[in-house]
């Protein structure tokens, strides 16, 4: 399975193939399904990694303690 990183680099290779247009309709549709595979990928590895992100803050009396990072999507 690819890095996050790899899958990125795949996935803007696509784009800009696709952006290009010169690829006939079949290898176009072949592309752009690769590409939404990559993306839910990446979607998924970015969810995943902001679950574990925390905030350390300090408190008054010089300790810290870790807090989730706030989550500002809407469902």
């Amino acid at each position: 399975m690819p890095s996050f990183e790899e899958s990125l680099k795949k996935l803007e290779s696509i784009v800009e193939t696709l952006e290009k247009g010169d690829l006939s309709l079949e290898d176009s549709i072949k592309l752009f399904e690769e590409g939404t595979v990559l993306s839910a990928a990446c979607k998924k590895e970015l969810d995943e990694a902001e679950g574990k992100v925390q905030l350390l803050i300090k408190q008054r009396d010089g300790s810290f303690r870790t807090e989730p990072f706030p989550n500002d999507k809407k469902s």
